[in-house]
Formats: C-alpha cells, sequence, structure tokens
C-alpha cells in the first residue's frame, strides 16, 4: 500500500513532483510536517515562506527521506494542459510498474476534471484501473501534499535550493 503525493512547479519548466511515502511513516510525517507550521498557518507552501523557513522545510523533508521523481515537461509541448497531461501519463505508467495503490493529488478546481479523465484513460492503458486509488486533495487537508510543494519549488529554483533536496531525488524523468 504505497502512497505517492503529487503537486507541481511551473516557474521554469512544467515540474510534476511525485513523493514516495514510506506507509509505516505516514503518520509521523505528518505530524512533523504539521509541526512545521507557524500558528494560524493552515499549509506550508514554499512560493509564500521566508528564505529561513524554506531551509528549514527542506531540510525536514530530507530528514524524512521520501523517495521523489520529478516528471519534466518542457516547451516541446503547446500549453500547460499538454505537459500536465504527458506527466501524469507517464507518472501512472511508473505507478503501475512500481506497484503503487494510492495516488494523492494537489486539489486545483480547475483541473480536477480533466484529471480525472485522463487518470482514468492512463490507468486504463497500463492495466492498473482497478488497483490505483486518486483523489485531489488540499494541502490544507493532507499535509504531505507539503513534501512535494517543496521539492519541486526548489528543483525548479536551481542553486542551493536545488542542492537541499537532491539527497530525495531519486529520478528525473523528461516526458
Amino acid at each position: 500500500m504505497s502512497h505517492v503525493f503529487v503537486d507541481e512547479s511551473t516557474a521554469r519548466d512544467y515540474l510534476m513532483a511525485a513523493a514516495l511515502v514510506d506507509p509505516q511513516g505516514l503518520d509521523r510525517a505528518r505530524r512533523a510536517i504539521r509541526a512545521l507550521r507557524m500558528p494560524g498557518q493552515p499549509r506550508l507552501h514554499m512560493k509564500k515562506e521566508s528564505d529561513r523557513r524554506r531551509r528549514l522545510i527542506l531540510t525536514s523533508v530530507a530528514e524524512l527521506a521520501p523517495k521523489v521523481t520529478i516528471y519534466r515537461a518542457g516547451t516541446s509541448y503547446r500549453t500547460e494542459l499538454e505537459r500536465r497531461e504527458r506527466c501524469l501519463r507517464a507518472l501512472v505508467a511508473d505507478i503501475a510498474r512500481n506497484g503503487h495503490t494510492h495516488l494523492y493529488l494537489e486539489r486545483d478546481a480547475s483541473l480536477v476534471r480533466r484529471d480525472r479523465q485522463q487518470l482514468i484513460e492512463a490507468t486504463r492503458m497500463v492495466g492498473y484501473a482497478d488497483r490505483l486509488r486518486y483523489q485531489h486533495e488540499s494541502a490544507t487537508s493532507e499535509p504531505l501534499l507539503a513534501i512535494p510543494d517543496a521539492v519541486a519549488w526548489a528543483w525548479a529554483k536551481g542553486g542551493e535550493w536545488r542542492r537541499r533536496c537532491e539527497q530525495v531525488v531519486v529520478d528525473v524523468i523528461d516526458v
């Protein structure tokens, strides 16, 4: 019962970060991420954090040791929607190949319907439609969505930020 948490960055290339979290460590990881929130802060979001907080978040994410795969779709695709679709298809193929069972995507109301249709098609294409449970969640209700948010943000920024998350990135796949 493996759990994969997904978020994206569109800062440069289109990046979709998929963080695999050990199912036995889910509760501990959620507590660790919640503990990073400031009083009154409903969620972590790298774009809105100070550099000091970003360093703390990335250090904490590294300590949780998720296995993150980054799917990168460059400008050869015409639209961001097309880039997202290509990344989702590659992600689903990898999920099926590795036997993961749960997929959590950060909720963007404008994309949920389209994502669901693409996920139906992608899981059918790889013969995994009856095995993968997927859902869109808000980062306020699923704290572990902060992991792919942090890694995608840092990877897109490059330099020091990328170095801070390199140890948890197991693969970068160009789609």
